[in-house]
Protein backbone atom coordinates (compact mmCIF):
# COMPACT_ATOMS: atom_id res chain seq x y z
CA UNK A 1 0.00 0.00 0.00
CA UNK A 2 1.04 3.55 -0.75
CA UNK A 3 2.00 5.39 2.36
CA UNK A 4 0.14 9.50 3.12
CA UNK A 5 2.25 11.82 1.59
CA UNK A 6 2.37 15.63 1.18
CA UNK A 7 1.32 16.95 -2.45
CA UNK A 8 2.42 20.62 -1.81
CA UNK A 9 2.34 23.05 1.03
CA UNK A 10 -0.81 22.54 3.31
CA UNK A 11 -2.39 19.46 1.21
CA UNK A 12 -1.59 15.82 1.65
CA UNK A 13 -3.44 12.87 0.43
CA UNK A 14 -4.14 10.40 3.50
CA UNK A 15 -6.88 7.84 1.86
CA UNK A 16 -7.65 6.38 -1.59
CA UNK A 17 -7.48 2.95 -3.23
CA UNK A 18 -3.67 2.60 -2.95
CA UNK A 19 -3.60 4.15 0.29
CA UNK A 20 -6.74 2.60 2.41
CA UNK A 21 -8.86 0.63 0.45
CA UNK A 22 -9.64 0.27 -3.04
CA UNK A 23 -13.25 1.09 -2.84
CA UNK A 24 -12.38 4.41 -1.30
CA UNK A 25 -11.85 7.62 -3.45
CA UNK A 26 -8.96 9.57 -2.90
CA UNK A 27 -9.46 11.38 0.04
CA UNK A 28 -7.44 14.68 0.50
CA UNK A 29 -6.75 16.89 3.87
CA UNK A 30 -6.37 20.99 3.62
CA UNK A 31 -3.95 22.21 6.56
CA UNK A 32 -5.37 25.52 7.54
CA UNK A 33 -2.91 25.54 10.50
CA UNK A 34 -5.88 26.01 12.82
CA UNK A 35 -8.00 23.95 11.25
CA UNK A 36 -8.31 20.89 9.08
CA UNK A 37 -10.10 19.90 6.57
CA UNK A 38 -11.06 16.33 4.43
CA UNK A 39 -11.95 16.60 0.68
CA UNK A 40 -14.25 13.68 0.82
CA UNK A 41 -14.66 10.63 3.50
CA UNK A 42 -14.05 7.40 1.97
CA UNK A 43 -16.32 4.77 1.50
CA UNK A 44 -16.54 4.57 5.28
CA UNK A 45 -14.38 1.07 6.16
CA UNK A 46 -11.23 2.90 5.84
CA UNK A 47 -12.04 6.02 8.68
CA UNK A 48 -9.53 4.68 11.42
CA UNK A 49 -7.25 4.80 9.09
CA UNK A 50 -7.62 7.90 7.62
CA UNK A 51 -7.31 9.41 11.10
CA UNK A 52 -3.69 7.66 11.62
CA UNK A 53 -2.17 8.69 8.35
CA UNK A 54 -3.02 12.33 9.25
CA UNK A 55 -1.09 11.43 12.38
CA UNK A 56 1.90 10.33 10.79
CA UNK A 57 2.12 13.23 8.44
CA UNK A 58 3.07 15.22 12.02
CA UNK A 59 -0.60 16.78 11.79
CA UNK A 60 -2.93 17.02 14.78
CA UNK A 61 -5.98 15.10 13.93
CA UNK A 62 -8.34 16.95 16.98
CA UNK A 63 -7.80 19.76 14.55
CA UNK A 64 -10.14 18.27 11.99
CA UNK A 65 -13.35 20.76 11.60
CA UNK A 66 -14.91 20.29 7.82
CA UNK A 67 -15.51 17.03 5.46
CA UNK A 68 -16.32 18.68 2.20
CA UNK A 69 -18.08 16.96 -0.22
CA UNK A 70 -18.13 16.97 -3.74
CA UNK A 71 -20.76 14.72 -4.54
CA UNK A 72 -22.82 12.28 -2.96
CA UNK A 73 -21.97 8.86 -4.40
CA UNK A 74 -20.87 6.38 -1.39
CA UNK A 75 -17.31 5.71 -1.95
CA UNK A 76 -17.08 9.81 -1.19
CA UNK A 77 -19.60 10.24 1.71
CA UNK A 78 -19.43 6.54 3.50
CA UNK A 79 -17.15 7.87 6.25
CA UNK A 80 -18.95 10.65 7.08
CA UNK A 81 -20.87 9.68 9.97
CA UNK A 82 -17.87 8.49 11.63
CA UNK A 83 -16.10 11.79 10.94
CA UNK A 84 -19.31 14.05 12.39
CA UNK A 85 -19.54 12.10 14.99
CA UNK A 86 -15.89 13.53 15.94
CA UNK A 87 -16.80 16.59 15.79
CA UNK A 88 -16.11 17.54 11.86
CA UNK A 89 -19.02 19.87 10.06
CA UNK A 90 -20.38 17.67 6.77
CA UNK A 91 -20.69 20.47 3.74
CA UNK A 92 -21.98 19.69 0.40
CA UNK A 93 -23.76 21.82 -2.40
CA UNK A 94 -27.49 21.34 -1.61
CA UNK A 95 -28.23 19.88 -4.86
CA UNK A 96 -26.50 16.28 -3.21
CA UNK A 97 -28.90 16.43 0.03
CA UNK A 98 -30.25 13.86 -0.89
CA UNK A 99 -27.90 11.61 -1.36
CA UNK A 100 -26.00 12.96 1.22
CA UNK A 101 -29.36 13.52 4.06
CA UNK A 102 -31.38 11.69 2.73
CA UNK A 103 -30.02 8.64 1.32
CA UNK A 104 -31.81 7.55 -1.41
CA UNK A 105 -29.91 4.40 -2.91
CA UNK A 106 -29.80 5.71 -6.69
CA UNK A 107 -28.53 8.65 -5.59
CA UNK A 108 -25.46 7.20 -3.65
CA UNK A 109 -25.06 4.10 -5.71
CA UNK A 110 -24.27 2.53 -2.69
CA UNK A 111 -26.06 -0.63 -4.59
CA UNK A 112 -22.83 -0.49 -6.83
CA UNK A 113 -20.98 -1.48 -3.77
CA UNK A 114 -23.58 -3.23 -1.85
CA UNK A 115 -23.04 -1.24 1.04
CA UNK A 116 -25.26 0.66 3.10
CA UNK A 117 -25.08 4.49 3.69
CA UNK A 118 -25.84 6.00 7.14
CA UNK A 119 -27.33 9.30 6.21
CA UNK A 120 -25.86 12.40 7.98
CA UNK A 121 -27.04 15.59 8.58
CA UNK A 122 -25.66 18.44 6.38
CA UNK A 123 -23.91 21.19 8.42
CA UNK A 124 -22.98 23.98 5.63
CA UNK A 125 -25.09 23.48 2.27
CA UNK A 126 -23.82 25.43 -0.74
CA UNK A 127 -26.25 27.03 -2.83
CA UNK A 128 -25.28 28.75 -6.48
CA UNK A 129 -22.80 28.78 -8.95
CA UNK A 130 -20.09 28.72 -5.87
CA UNK A 131 -19.73 29.68 -2.77
CA UNK A 132 -16.83 30.14 -0.30
CA UNK A 133 -15.38 28.31 2.73
CA UNK A 134 -12.98 29.26 5.45
CA UNK A 135 -10.59 26.41 6.74
CA UNK A 136 -8.00 28.36 9.50
CA UNK A 137 -5.83 30.61 7.10
CA UNK A 138 -7.05 28.97 3.48
CA UNK A 139 -9.90 29.63 1.39
CA UNK A 140 -11.48 26.96 -0.24
CA UNK A 141 -13.24 28.28 -3.69
CA UNK A 142 -16.39 26.02 -3.91
CA UNK A 143 -18.11 25.74 -7.67
CA UNK A 144 -21.12 23.71 -9.10
CA UNK A 145 -19.79 21.40 -11.50
CA UNK A 146 -22.48 19.67 -12.34
CA UNK A 147 -22.42 16.53 -14.72
CA UNK A 148 -21.46 13.60 -13.01
CA UNK A 149 -23.84 14.21 -10.46
CA UNK A 150 -26.18 17.25 -10.13
CA UNK A 151 -24.21 19.18 -7.21
CA UNK A 152 -21.13 18.26 -7.65
CA UNK A 153 -18.24 20.67 -6.70
CA UNK A 154 -14.83 20.93 -7.71
CA UNK A 155 -12.91 22.78 -5.08
CA UNK A 156 -9.61 25.11 -5.30
CA UNK A 157 -7.24 26.80 -3.43
CA UNK A 158 -4.20 29.23 -3.92
CA UNK A 159 -1.51 28.47 -1.65
CA UNK A 160 1.77 30.70 -1.94
CA UNK A 161 1.34 31.33 -5.84
CA UNK A 162 0.24 27.90 -6.75
CA UNK A 163 -3.67 27.03 -7.45
CA UNK A 164 -4.45 23.43 -6.52
CA UNK A 165 -7.65 22.03 -7.61
CA UNK A 166 -10.07 19.06 -6.27
CA UNK A 167 -11.89 18.22 -9.36
CA UNK A 168 -13.57 14.55 -8.34
CA UNK A 169 -14.42 12.16 -10.89
CA UNK A 170 -13.80 14.04 -14.21
CA UNK A 171 -13.56 10.65 -15.88
CA UNK A 172 -17.23 9.78 -15.04
CA UNK A 173 -18.85 7.44 -14.91
CA UNK A 174 -22.24 8.73 -15.95
CA UNK A 175 -26.03 7.87 -15.32
CA UNK A 176 -28.95 8.51 -15.88
CA UNK A 177 -30.27 6.83 -12.51
CA UNK A 178 -28.07 9.45 -10.44
CA UNK A 179 -28.92 12.19 -12.61
CA UNK A 180 -25.93 12.45 -15.07
CA UNK A 181 -25.63 15.35 -17.52
CA UNK A 182 -23.21 15.50 -20.50
CA UNK A 183 -24.61 19.35 -21.82
CA UNK A 184 -23.85 19.94 -18.03
CA UNK A 185 -20.56 17.96 -17.81
CA UNK A 186 -18.94 19.81 -21.00
CA UNK A 187 -19.59 23.22 -19.48
CA UNK A 188 -17.96 22.15 -16.39
CA UNK A 189 -14.55 20.84 -17.69
CA UNK A 190 -14.51 24.05 -19.47
CA UNK A 191 -14.57 25.87 -16.30
CA UNK A 192 -12.05 23.80 -14.98
CA UNK A 193 -9.79 24.20 -17.30
CA UNK A 194 -10.43 28.24 -17.38
CA UNK A 195 -9.20 27.72 -13.61
CA UNK A 196 -5.73 26.81 -15.30
CA UNK A 197 -4.77 24.78 -11.68
CA UNK A 198 -1.27 23.97 -11.20
CA UNK A 199 -1.91 20.64 -9.66
CA UNK A 200 -4.67 18.28 -9.77
CA UNK A 201 -5.93 16.32 -6.99
CA UNK A 202 -8.25 13.88 -8.90
CA UNK A 203 -10.68 11.71 -7.15
CA UNK A 204 -10.27 7.94 -8.05
CA UNK A 205 -6.56 8.80 -10.36
CA UNK A 206 -3.93 10.76 -7.90
CA UNK A 207 -2.47 13.77 -8.60
CA UNK A 208 -1.26 15.34 -11.62
CA UNK A 209 1.43 18.47 -12.17
CA UNK A 210 2.47 20.72 -13.24
CA UNK A 211 0.06 23.27 -15.23
CA UNK A 212 0.28 21.40 -18.66
CA UNK A 213 -0.61 18.03 -17.44
CA UNK A 214 -3.85 18.92 -15.81
CA UNK A 215 -4.98 20.27 -18.60
CA UNK A 216 -4.06 17.56 -20.85
CA UNK A 217 -5.73 15.32 -18.21
CA UNK A 218 -9.11 17.61 -18.47
CA UNK A 219 -8.91 17.94 -22.37
CA UNK A 220 -8.63 13.82 -22.94
CA UNK A 221 -11.81 13.05 -21.47
CA UNK A 222 -13.39 16.08 -23.40
CA UNK A 223 -12.28 14.63 -26.44
CA UNK A 224 -13.26 10.96 -25.44
CA UNK A 225 -16.65 12.08 -24.60
CA UNK A 226 -17.34 14.65 -27.30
Amino acid sequence: MQKPFQICDRVYLVGGPETTDRRDCCVYLVDGGSELALIDAGLGDSCKLILENIKKLGLDDSLLRYVIVTHGHIDHIGGLQYFRGLGAKVACHELESGAVSEGVPELTAAWYYSVEYKPVAVDIAFSGAAQDIVIGDITLHCPLTPGHTPGGISPYADIKGTRILFGQDIHGPFNQSWGSDMKQWKNSMKLLLNLKADILCEGHFGVYEPKGKVQEYIESYLKRFS
